[in-house]
């Protein structure tokens, strides 16, 4: 196997880090060397790997985010387990590494999910051709802008609603708002949603608490109406419209209800303000949580030890549930406002959920938990949903349960240049150098369709090809975009 140009010379580099790292096949191994360990961490230092392209960079801000993830201690009991990363690779805002993948025992660690809890894809396809689809287009899109920009959406519900949302998710939802049918999705097919359940990583809901949410989103009575509820958010989240291009695994895909030639449209989205409150709550409440004793870690991750504080464990797990249900909520709503303008512009198309999973969440696997930050689940037969950028193909994938990665596989191409980057005086930003000639953006913001151009993410293709090579995933089908939704 071809090893990557100027090797050696990386690993010395990186040894003056203070990283050990070794390369076979692809995968880079990185443990912490003594230099950057705790004082009380006296066990080994825990190796984690990483599966990367041949000539994909290598990214010593990135490999230190994950050793020092991989060696997340408490001094109380707990451990992490074993830790690694996918081929989307990239260092994070908060500490953590975006595409890390860590099993812990005996403690969870809350900034390992960050406030982006329960950011996640959806897919659905509808049997409209993009001819048809072409011919309406205009008229659509401004349907959705007022939906998506401009706050025509109607997401008021009641009290009753909010809660079983925050504590039940989707199917709790589901059942208060059938009894009092409010807002938008009031015109919805209820019986269609309520299928669909079945088509959403752990049928939608999670068990949550009324009393991790907002106090303004839970009131005793009357109606609640969420100003975040039923938005895209920022970054590289969006609604966009696409066709399928390509099945490659035509059973999988006919179980599946895909087909080339379709229409198709993905969500990418998360729990929005919900997830920044409970997000930010837990992570200084685990910080507040940490033996008085004992210096804070360098790497400001604090886990929450079993042994130590049960209850918070629990407190947590379920504060996180509660967000975790707010999104699945949050892609089931921007997937409806635009199912139901579909069938306002092109009649009865029946668009049904081909699959929702997140891909920033923690649950209970293996030894304990296993937490993925920025990489989605991959269990065996599950599907999976890899978005590229808005100029490049996406994929319907069938995860392997591949042990060695945690049953995990990317959730994207992985960032190349950062947005600041991006967007800084003196880059090149016309359509050729961004990469966006003939891409449809739609948006109110000249400046997110520049920082999230094609320009700043690294090509699909290789993260697809060698995550296939490790037979992490299986390729079910391609889609090709067609415009795209950014906030």
């Amino acid at each position: 196997m071809q090893q990557p140009k100027n090797l050696n010379r990386l690993l010395r580099a990186l040894s003056r880090q203070g990283l050990d790292v070794s390369y076979d096949n692809k995968v880079y191994s990185i443990c912490l060397n003594s230099s950057l360990k705790e004082n009380w961490q006296d066990a080994d230092a825990q190796t984690a790997e990483v599966l990367l392209p041949e000539g994909f960079p290598v990214e010593a801000k990135a490999l230190k985010q994950l050793a020092s993830l991989a060696n997340v201690r408490h001094p109380q009991g707990g451990c992490v387990c074993r830790a690694c990363a996918t081929p989307d690779f990239h260092p994070g805002d908060s500490g953590v590494a975006i595409g890390s993948i860590v099993e812990t025992a005996g403690m969870v660690i809350p900034a390992a999910v960050g406030s982006d809890i329960n950011c996640g894809m959806r897919l659905h396809v509808g049997d409209l051709s993009i001819e048809q689809f072409l011919s309406q287009r205009d008229r659509f899109v401004e349907l959705l802008k007022g939906d998506y920009f401009f706050g025509t959406r109607d997401v008021s519900m009641t009290a009753t609603t909010a809660g079983a949302m925050f504590q039940h998710g989707i199917p709790g939802w589901l059942d208060a708002l059938r009894d009092k049918p409010t807002g938008s999705a009031a015109n919805s097919d209820f019986e269609q949603l309520a299928s669909e359940c079945d088509r959403t990583f752990l049928g939608g809901s999670m068990n949550g608490g009324v009393k991790w949410a907002p106090e303004e989103l839970v009131p005793n009575d009357g109606l609640v109406r969420d100003g975040g509820l039923g938005t895209i958010g920022g970054g590289n989240h969006f609604v966009e419209i696409q066709v399928v291009e390509e099945v490659i695994d035509r059973a999988t895909a006919y179980t599946w209800g895909v087909r080339s030639g379709q229409i198709a449209f993905m969500i990418h989205s998360g729990s929005r303000n919900v997830g920044k409150y409970i997000g930010g709550m837990w992570r200084d409440r685990a910080c507040e949580a940490w033996p008085k004793t004992l210096k804070h870690p360098e790497s400001r991750l604090f886990p929450l030890s079993v042994a130590a504080n049960p209850e918070l464990v629990s407190s947590y797990l379920q504060a996180e549930a509660t967000a975790a249900n707010y999104g699945f909520i949050n892609r089931l709503l921007l997937a409806e406002f635009l199912r139901l303008r579909l069938r306002q512009v092109f009649g009865d198309v029946e668009a049904p959920l081909v699959y929702d999973v997140p891909h920033n969440i923690t649950l209970a696997e293996g030894a304990g938990w296993v937490t993925r930050k920025g990489a989605c689940p991959a269990h065996l037969g599950q599907p999976v949903i890899v978005p590229g950028s808005m100029g490049a193909p996406s994929y319907l994938l069938v995860g392997k349960g591949n042990d060695r990665f945690l049953r995990s596989a990317s959730h994207g191409a992985g960032r190349a240049r950062s947005r600041f980057d991006m967007s800084r005086e003196g880059v090149d930003k016309t359509d050729s150098a961004l990469g966006l000639t003939g891409v449809d953006c739609i948006t109110l913001r000249e400046e997110r369709r520049i920082e999230e151009a094609p320009a700043a993410y690294k090509p699909i293709q290789p993260v697809i090809d060698v995550q296939v090579e490790a037979q992490i995933v299986g390729v079910v089908a391609k889609m090709k975009p067609v415009l795209t939704f950014k906030a």
